[in-house]
């Protein structure tokens, strides 16, 4: 279980909330309204006041480097901290099933991270999210470069995950994944999106 109280960030009132293992939970609102800093917070990369708890343990306790292997967050604009791929994996071998699960092969983690596409590197930096067994996925935008057909392989892998026990909080700005995906929602920044768009995701 991941249990939020009172984490408070700026611009935002205190916010409290819970995501049980199974569950995706959405962050919705504008751009600017905290959502990206929220995720930030969870995974204790900047600061906040509050507590943040996984399994009735709070952050403080857990040494930074284990507690972000645990919940671990994606960026939406991914970084890398080796030239290509392969460094990043630890051998397994489930990796080329995962690898063509998002519409990759292995060949893309031999080529220089900075010769993939947009696209590729952020399949890739799913990938990495999860090869080393979060419980809890952060997932900022997973699908913001990807092209339908990508992104619906994204989404899968999402659910998969999803599936298979794993909390996911996750913030996008497409409104059919989150129907898809999302078991619950929090909204930040003011009133909810229109009715007429929630119409037209259906």
């Amino acid at each position: 279980m991941l249990r939020i109280d009172d984490l408070s960030i700026a611009g935002l009132p205190p916010l409290s909330f819970e995501v049980a293992p199974g569950q995706c939970l959405a962050i919705e609102g504008p751009s600017g309204c905290g959502k990206t800093r929220l995720l930030r917070a969870i995974a204790d990369l900047d600061p906040a006041d509050g507590y943040v708890f996984l399994d009735g343990v709070e952050r403080q306790e857990i040494a930074a480097p284990l507690w972000r292997r645990r919940v671990r967050f994606m960026a939406a604009e991914p970084h890398w901290w080796a030239p290509t791929g392969r460094a990043h994996f630890a051998a397994s071998a489930k990796l080329d099933r995962l690898l063509a699960a998002l519409g990759l092969e292995g060949v893309d983690l031999e080529r220089p991270v900075a010769e993939l596409s947009t696209g590729e590197r952020q399949r890739l930096a799913l990938l990495r999210a999860v090869a080393d067994h979060p419980s809890v996925l952060l997932l900022d935008e997973p699908t913001s470069a990807l092209a339908a057909t990508n992104a619906a392989l994204v989404s899968e892998f999402i659910k998969f995950q999803i599936l298979g026990g794993r909390i996911v909080v996750l913030v996008s700005h497409d409104r059919l994944q989150i129907e898809r995906l999302a078991t619950a929602r929090l909204q930040l920044g003011g009133l909810p999106w229109p009715r007429e768009a929630e119409s037209a995701a259906a």
